[in-house]
């Protein structure tokens, strides 16, 4: 790569790491004006939910950067529709059982192994593991496999309130519904910016770049989780 891609890519990236050291303490966090209505909310609020889901989703920039990671080498509108599906299922799966059976799981934990969800992502991009590894894994039940950590991740979230169990799955429901609303609108902008930028040449000659990035970002998620996970857990 030239000096002056190399320099291209960097100023590319480091927004995108900027982002991680600023705002590594919010991934699936929680404001202060939706916390105070999920603890005093005692009934179906269908509306609420789906406005708190969407925007847990729009500002969960963990499950975004995994997702630009999954659709980053998918050309073929089908090959988006059939990983994001897989994504989708995974993490509703989790999101509801998590909550209805009130398993609980370490959130420390959880979200450090979505941090390494992006870092795979990135390696396998970069052809990592057949280079490395000499082996390929399945990409489809990789991406399944790691919806279902995301999925526990939204649910150990809605966890740390006393929602009330009476129609507890209408509002779980729609606060899904809102997630896949937020994770819509947050794909269309992400694939009109790939489009555009596919049309360039730049788009391959920062690809190494791009995805040694995300590893990067998912390393800082993972330390910064994990060191939460020892000094709270």
């Amino acid at each position: 790569m030239s000096l002056r891609r190399s320099r291209h890519a960097w100023l590319f990236g480091l927004p995108l790491l900027l982002f991680f050291f600023n705002f590594s303490a919010l991934a699936h966090g929680i404001d202060a004006n939706t916390e105070h209505f999920l603890q005093i909310n005692q009934g179906i609020a269908i509306g609420p939910f789906l406005y708190i889901g969407a925007k847990h989703m729009l500002t969960g920039y963990d499950h975004l950067l995994f997702l630009v990671g999954v659709i980053f080498f998918l050309f073929r509108t089908r090959d988006v529709l059939v990983y994001v599906s897989l994504f989708t299922l995974g993490h509703s799966l989790t999101l509801f059982f998590g909550v209805l059976s009130n398993l609980t799981v370490n959130s420390f934990l959880i979200d450090a192994i979505i941090g390494l969800s992006i870092v795979y992502k990135g390696f396998d991009n970069l052809g990592g593991f057949q280079r490395l590894l000499g082996f390929q894994p399945n990409t489809k039940l990789a991406v399944m496999i790691f919806g279902l950590f995301h999925g526990f991740g939204l649910a150990t979230k809605l966890q740390d309130f006393s929602l009330p169990q009476e129609n507890l799955w209408k509002n779980l429901l729609a606060f899904n519904v809102g997630v896949e609303i937020g994770q819509f609108v947050a794909l269309l902008f992400i694939l009109i910016a790939l489009d555009f930028w596919r049309r360039h040449r730049s788009y391959f000659a920062f690809s190494i770049a791009t995805n040694t990035l995300l590893m990067t970002g998912g390393l800082i998620l993972f330390g910064y989780q994990m060191t939460g996970y020892i000094i709270n857990g």
